[in-house]
């Protein structure tokens, strides 16, 4: 009796088994592994910077997957023994400026081509999406010379305007597909109440355009933060280096300081992950309510 029961038991389970194999289908177990392969792909890099940014120096020198034991040193020479607090500084300083005159124009040019009627509007947003494609570096050597001119080199300047004119024409293209998706009877009830088009556009279209200009924001934020080539190119003097520029001089001329330089990209990364964190909600809204319109 006692084999029958095993053998009714085996049976049982290996009929559940059978069925539960073929509800699942194998196009849906395709997707959820490429996406996994991707995740995978995108975070390991950062994953191995951290790692290595806890690896001790007598570990560098060799192959590790896992550090024997977790170090704090890397973290104390990149805040303590380097003037990254200033660099860090400076790039907050530089990206936040940037952010502000590229929203502050790009509103005012979105919304005038959003709801104004003049010739030649569709001609102008495609010149603004040429200049998004343009490559940086064929402009490098005329700015330079552009800014040597106005005495401008190793200036904040030198890098919020070059900044300001890359970042403006997206921020146009954003705002402006986003502006298009909000009704014109809202702001046309404003005007009828007796609402000029400035108050129309500060009490009406911004308060409802908030996801969309907090995300474009943050991409030209995230744009101005992590820059490089002009930052390297217009910037020479140690203390206006922003973070970019202070990662690349970690090291001697014959060694690369690992640790610090992996220290040194967590600590530059964090600050954009708390970002996003924050405004995650405005971002999806951002990204997702341009798309329809009415």
């Amino acid at each position: 009796m006692d084999i029958e029961k095993d053998k009714k038991n085996g049976y049982e389970k290996r009929s559940k088994i059978l069925g539960w194999m073929q509800k699942i289908d194998p196009w849906s177990v395709g997707f959820y592994a490429f996406i996994a392969l991707v995740l995978i792909i995108c975070i390991f890099p950062f994953m191995w910077t951290f790692l290595v940014s806890l690896t001790p120096y007598s570990e560098l020198v060799e192959f590790h997957w896992l550090p024997s034991w977790a170090t704090s040193e890397w973290y104390k020479l990149v805040l303590f023994d380097n003037p990254f607090l200033l660099y860090i500084g400076n790039s907050f300083l530089v990206a936040f400026t940037t952010t502000l005159f590229c929203i502050f124009l790009g509103s005012l040019a979105s919304y005038a081509l959003s709801r104004l009627k003049f010739k030649g509007k569709a001609a102008v947003l495609i010149v603004v999406l040429l200049i998004v494609m343009f490559p940086q570096i064929t402009i490098v050597g005329p700015l330079a010379d552009i800014l040597t001119g106005l005495n401008l080199i190793n200036t904040y300047l030198a890098l919020i305007l070059p900044y300001t004119m890359l970042c403006l024409p997206l921020t146009i293209w954003i705002l402006t597909t986003f502006f298009n998706s909000i009704p014109k009877d809202l702001e046309n009830a404003a005007r009828v109440d007796g609402c000029t088009r400035m108050g129309a556009l500060t009490k009406i279209i911004f308060p409802l355009a908030a996801p969309g200009i907090v995300t474009t924001g943050i991409l030209v934020f995230i744009f101005a933060w992590n820059e490089f080539m002009f930052a390297n190119t217009f910037i020479t003097e140690p203390e206006l280096y922003t973070i970019t520029v202070g990662i690349a001089n970690f090291g001697g001329r014959y060694t690369t300081a690992w640790g610090e330089l992996a220290g040194a990209a967590i600590i530059v990364t964090v600050p954009l992950i708390i970002l996003v964190l924050i405004f995650q909600r405005k971002i999806v809204q951002g990204l997702t309510a341009g798309g329809v319109k009415g």
